[in-house]
């Protein structure tokens, strides 16, 4: 006080009766709101809490004010007022010891555990002393005496705890409280700049006097108005300023773009990338010195430290094995917060077993935070202290919760991508496995959609076809196949059963330079259904029986032959002798009647006819001759040359150019020369007599050929005659079948061939095309040479 008992000293008393009344208060109100100060504040606790206290400071400014006025002597109605006032006030502060008490008996995360231990303890350091010694013994009666007075500085402990859980634990991030406080007040001021400048310009522009209480309504508003609009635009580009050069500095743009690069995290499904650069961003951003990340095993049984990093860029590896069971699946804390790494002397580390205490040292991490999603914890955030060893602030702490939310995303989507990998290799592989195995079934497979479309093509069918894959898939069955081939297939296009079309003529449907004859397919059209047996299509398998048909082609062929064969010895037999005899006496009255010509002709006649009736009969003993032949090895190309040199002068007389092309040193084979000259004579003399009614000026060229068939010789004649008619080609190899005149063939000559081939244990075909000439294909198997052991 100033002594002169002025209004000045009224006020300082009166403020002062005020705070020694509202401190209690206020702390009060701090330990039932702290740590959550979103806890819901009623109006009953208000009026519970603050109207004793306005009530007594309205009592104390009345007496003193000469208000209030009682029957007890001033001096005793202050000092009944002095321990009113003590009373309230010890009682307050041990209210909200125990307050505290409770408060830390329930939180959850670990540093508010610790700022509440050490408000708790603080309160009740200061007040229960004060209270034992002073303040109870004040309200009983007993006038202070100086020990009494020297328990007031058990009080100075109030202070000190708390402010050592500023200092140490961060205590309501008085730094950033400060911080905004900055902020707040250069905004005011700004806005009362501008204001005040305003006001100036216009107390000048209304009236020459300049007085400011000239102002119109209108002009005052307006001022408001404005001050209103830009205080909040003002305030944020100022903490924007203060954090980019004053609070933050480098750290600023890291701390901005932190959550923008957290949220860009699950583009990357490289894991081992993304967790490097979420610790380097977090190392930049919040100046600690190390990160570490534990993922979850794949069995989710527990978890392993998967990567440690440092400011250096540098991987930190324990030395020994760690026992991470601290780490839980399912977390009840926001968060694991560890005081002392390196000493276990916290009550949080006290508890845990000795392994595991070992392994918290060992890391030095003081944070550690669940990367959840969708209620798995995926992974764990490490984070060490920064590097001046501060602890965090609750904005630190809110941004690694934020960010450690999009590091769980980011494991949760590289897993998946990994699973969806592996599951998409692993299709890749039955898919290939399938596919080989249709490419190896010597069928050919097509599969069709419901549509008719072609969604699958083997190479098989490719061969049969011509029709590439790629060509193929994706068209409808109407448009790569013949009408009456397209016509069968939609007749049993909605059938549910199996089908088999048999003997189906299938023409080459490629663009070939050397396109393949027709060939002959069994088809078996099936429905394709899924394993739920939903039909999703049909498949349809052409099976190439054109060998097939061939060898029962040429195995009818044989049967026929032999039973012709056997025929024609019994007729042989019989026939010979009557034509021996016919002949015989023709020849005996031809001597008779050599002076009469015209007997003489045809007795003349009857013995020619006699001759070749014997021929006949000899070409069917021939054919049908089932006695045993020497077979000996023998050069094929010497049997076609010295046939060739028993032809060359009714070659040359019929004006036939013979090319041959022999191969040297052909392959040997097992035969007969006498009967393969047969067979050789037969096919040129056949080529001959097709080229010999051609028209004058015609090339007529016989062509021999000869060369390595793979297991033996291949010989081919060819000639430039008119060629086999189509519909013959299939019985020119049947007995007495000719295309020649009465006079000329007898149709036994290629029957004989054919079986003399067969004896030889070789292969013999024939194609044609009008006008063309034909060819005849011979195949005759080469000695096998032993081997020496």
């Amino acid at each position: 006080y100033t002594g002169k008992l002025n209004s000045f000293d009224a006020a300082v008393y009166i403020a002062n009766v005020i705070a020694g009344l509202l401190a209690p208060a206020l702390f009060v109100h701090f330990c039932l709101v702290f740590p959550d100060s979103g806890r819901r504040w009623t109006k009953t606790k208000a009026l519970s809490l603050y109207l004793p206290v306005a009530f007594l400071a309205l009592l104390q400014i009345g007496v003193a004010m000469g208000v209030v006025r009682t029957v007890l002597p001033l001096i005793e109605l202050r000092w009944a007022l002095d321990r009113a006032w003590l009373a309230l006030y010890c009682g307050s502060f041990l209210a909200g010891g125990v307050l505290l008490h409770i408060g830390f008996r329930s939180a959850e995360d670990p540093i508010n555990r610790q700022q509440l231990k050490w408000l708790r303890n603080g309160a009740f350091a200061g007040i229960v002393p004060f209270t034992l010694f002073y303040a109870a013994p004040f309200i009983a009666g007993i006038v202070p005496g100086p020990a009494m007075r020297l328990s007031v500085l058990f009080l100075a402990f109030v202070p000190l705890a708390w402010a050592y859980a500023i200092l140490r634990y961060r205590l309501m991030d008085v730094d950033i409280i400060f911080q905004q406080g900055y902020v707040y007040v250069l905004a005011t001021l700004s806005v009362l700049g501008v204001v005040y400048i305003l006001l100036f310009a216009l107390s000048k522009r209304e009236g020459a006097s300049g007085r400011l209480d000239e102002l119109s309504p209108t002009a005052v508003v307006l001022l408001v108005l404005i001050a209103a609009f830009i205080f909040e635009p003002l305030r944020n580009w100022i903490q924007q300023q203060l954090d980019r050069y004053v609070f933050y500095r480098d750290r600023y743009d890291h701390r901005r773009t932190l959550i923008a690069f957290a949220r860009e995290l699950s583009s990357d499904m490289d894991l081992e990338r993304t967790l490097e650069k979420v610790g380097d961003r977090l190392l930049k951003t919040l100046s600690v010195s190390h990160v570490a990340f534990f993922l979850s095993r794949e069995d989710g049984e527990g978890f392993v430290l998967h990567e440690a990093i440092d400011r250096d860029g540098l991987k930190r590896l324990p030395s020994g094995p760690l026992d991470l069971s601290f780490l839980p699946s399912d977390p009840g804390e926001p968060y694991l917060f560890f005081e002392r790494t390196r000493h276990a002397l916290d009550v949080v580390t006290r508890r845990l077993p000795q392994s595991v205490r070992q392994t918290i040292a060992e890391l030095d991490l003081t944070y550690y935070l669940p990367c959840s999603f969708r209620g798995r914890t995926l992974a764990w955030l490490g984070v060490s202290r920064t590097t001046k060893g501060d602890f965090l602030s609750s904005d630190d702490i809110d941004l690694l919760s934020s960010l450690a939310g999009y590091i769980a995303m980011a494991v949760e989507n590289a897993r998946l991508y990994r699973s969806l990998a592996a599951k998409a290799e692993q299709y890749e592989r039955l898919k290939e496995f399938s596919e080989n195995i249709v490419e190896s079934i010597n069928v050919g497979i097509l599969a069709a959609d419901l549509q008719d479309r072609v969604e699958s093509w083997n190479s098989q069918i490719e061969r049969l076809t011509g029709i590439g894959r790629q060509q193929a898939l994706g068209r409808r069955l109407g448009e790569l196949f013949p009408a009456e081939l397209a016509t069968q297939f939609d007749i049993f296009r909605s059938s549910s059963d199996v089908h088999q079309l048999y003997r189906i003529r299938l023409p080459f449907l490629g663009e070939s330079a050397e396109p393949r004859g027709e060939a002959t397919v069994n088809l078996a059209i099936a429905p394709l259904v899924t394993k739920e047996g939903a039909r999703i299509g049909r498949l349809i398998i052409f099976d190439d029986v054109t060998e097939r048909e061939e060898l029962e082609r040429r195995l009818i062929q044989a049967d026929r032959l032999s039973s012709i064969g056997l025929l024609a010895a019994g007729v042989a037999h019989e026939v010979n002798t009557p034509l021996a005899v016919i002949s015989s006496y023709a020849q005996m009255l031809a001597k008779q009647v050599q002076g009469d010509e015209q007997k003489s002709r045809l007795l003349d006649k009857i013995a020619r006819q006699t001759f070749r009736a014997s021929e006949i009969v000899n070409s069917l003993l021939n054919f049908s001759r089932t006695g045993s032949t020497a077979f000996e090895e023998i050069d094929v190309n010497r049997v076609i040359r010295e046939t060739l040199s028993l032809l060359d002068h009714q070659l040359e007389k019929t004006g036939i150019r013979v090319e041959v092309n022999l191969l040297e040193n052909a392959p040997l084979i097992r035969g007969n020369a006498g009967k393969l000259q047969q067979v050789f004579l037969n096919l040129f003399l056949n080529a001959r007599d097709a080229m010999s009614d051609m028209d004058p000026g015609t090339a007529k060229i016989l062509a021999v050929e000869s060369r390595n068939g793979g297991a033996g010789v291949v010989v081919e004649i060819r000639d430039t005659g008119p060629g086999i008619p189509r519909e013959h080609l299939n019985r020119i190899f049947d007995p007495f079948f000719t295309t020649k005149t009465a006079k000329k063939g007898t149709g036994l000559g290629l029957s004989v061939t054919y079986g003399i081939v067969e004896e030889h244990g070789g292969m013999i075909e024939a194609d044609s095309a009008p006008g063309q000439g034909a060819i005849f294909r011979l195949e005759f198997p080469a000695v096998r040479k032993a081997v020496n052991a």
